[in-house]
């Protein structure tokens, strides 16, 4: 599978935050092969990566689940608190971590922010773990190219850092997904329902 990456464009802002001791914290929206691309980076990296995931609902369909994504080093942490503190505790050991930013959290683990002009309900978690010392927020792109060739990996620093406020956060990192988004439109997960509102979650208008 790693041998489709043909391409892989940013490794040195890897290479840089590995020289700096730095925790890594990928990141890819619902684009392109999310999947062959986190394999590429964990291939690469002198250490396991952590993903996060979120658990089925189905527990016969669980450790399925698990052993396909943990594969290799690579290791995975629930959408959970636990989940969140393996993450945590991954960052501090200076390896690396994956998050999914356009996952629509739970009721009370995000904000409403503009996506694409409409209010999604959008995780906290990336920025507040961004706020941690010694961590690298790095975005990235599996790419599919035309024609069957394979898959290019796109790695990019974050363009806006975030500011320790949940709405202002939250709006960023819209930003930074649809960038990613409008430089490949029909390699987006659309059928992704971005816009749901949670169970318990406040209504838009109401923040």
């Amino acid at each position: 599978m790693i041998s489709l990456v043909k391409q892989c464009h940013g490794w040195e802002h890897v290479e840089a935050a590995l020289a700096a001791g730095k925790g890594l914290i990928f990141v890819t929206p619902h684009l392109g092969s999310y999947d062959i691309a986190g394999r590429y980076l964990s291939s690469r990296l002198p250490f396991p990566l952590t993903a996060m995931y979120k658990p089925s609902k189905l527990a016969w369909l669980e450790p399925i689940m698990i052993e396909g994504r943990a594969r290799g080093s690579a290791k995975t942490a629930p959408a959970t608190g636990a989940g969140v503190r393996l993450l945590m505790k991954a960052l501090k050991s200076g390896e690396a971590t994956i998050i999914l930013p356009d996952q629509v959290p739970g009721s009370g683990e995000g904000v409403w922010a503009p996506f694409f002009g409409q209010a999604a309900f959008t995780m906290s978690l990336l920025p507040r773990l961004a706020q941690m010392q010694d961590v690298a927020v790095l975005w990235f792109t599996g790419e599919r190219l035309a024609n069957g060739q394979g898959f290019a990996v796109h790695i990019q620093p974050q363009n806006v850092p975030f500011t320790g406020d949940k709405q202002q956060d939250g709006a960023i990192l819209n930003a930074e997904v649809e960038s990613l988004i409008r430089r490949w439109p029909a390699q987006y997960l659309w059928s992704y329902n971005r816009y749901k509102r949670p169970a318990g979650a406040p209504a838009p208008d109401s923040e």
